[in-house]
């Protein structure tokens, strides 16, 4: 499915050989926030209810393979290469807060530890790809979609649904933004679902767990 054309603007980002879609959906004063998407979604055109108090500008990204971003030739997708779209979002911005929807919760983490100096705040909720293919590797299978040039790449749902995420991997990227950023509390957990590496992100002492709303209204205060 194409993504909506209701957008303020869409700035395309070059990133390798792909054209990432970073869109305005709502300006602001202050800090940006960015919105990142769930497994085979793409930007919403309306603001979250969760986000709409938000004081600053809200953008939101689409990652490779997903929305107006471009696809890659013959898969390759993987969580590190959809935090390095996230990367270039960040250096586009400036300063942000994430809020990350089911795959985009585990991007938004990524992020959070690769790049605390940008990000300033991370939000993880319920959404598609969450739990992606589990903690452990599961029986090697030659996965090979139907061919086509849609959006979602049906190489990007094939790939990403199996993306291992042991927990002391994601709670490694976790101890990177409590160290790093400066916050008191770098990272909200705001999911209900709570797959096993999210549960470790979510013990981890210094990450907070309360509802988006309230984690966005502490983000937006500082």
């Amino acid at each position: 499915m194409s993504p909506p054309n209701a957008f303020l603007e869409t700035v395309l980002l070059r990133h390798v050989k792909i054209e990432l879609a970073l869109h305005r959906l709502r300006d602001g004063e202050g800090r940006a926030l960015l919105l990142l998407h769930g497994l085979a979604e793409h930007t919403p055109a309306d603001v979250p209810a969760s986000a709409s108090a938000w004081p600053g500008p809200v953008w939101g990204l689409d990652l490779t393979g997903h929305g107006a971003s471009s696809l890659t030739h013959g898969g390759g997708y993987t969580a590190e290469i959809l935090m390095a779209d996230v990367d270039h979002a960040l250096h586009h911005l400036g300063e942000a807060t994430v809020l990350g929807r089911g795959l985009g919760a585990y991007i938004a983490l990524l992020a959070a530890g690769g790049r605390p100096e940008l990000v300033r705040g991370a939000v993880l909720t319920d959404g598609p790809g969450l739990a992606g293919g589990g903690p452990s590797p599961l029986s090697p299978t030659q996965l090979v979609p139907a061919p086509g040039s849609t959006s979602p790449d049906p190489w990007a749902l094939a790939e990403l649904s199996r993306d291992v995420r042991p927990p002391d991997y994601a709670t490694s990227y976790a101890r990177l933004a409590l160290q790093l950023s400066g916050l008191d509390e770098p990272l909200t957990v705001a999911a209900i679902v709570r797959p096993p590496w999210l549960e470790a992100v979510a013990a981890e002492p210094g990450v907070a767990r309360r509802p988006a709303s309230e984690a966005l209204a502490r983000y937006a205060a500082l």
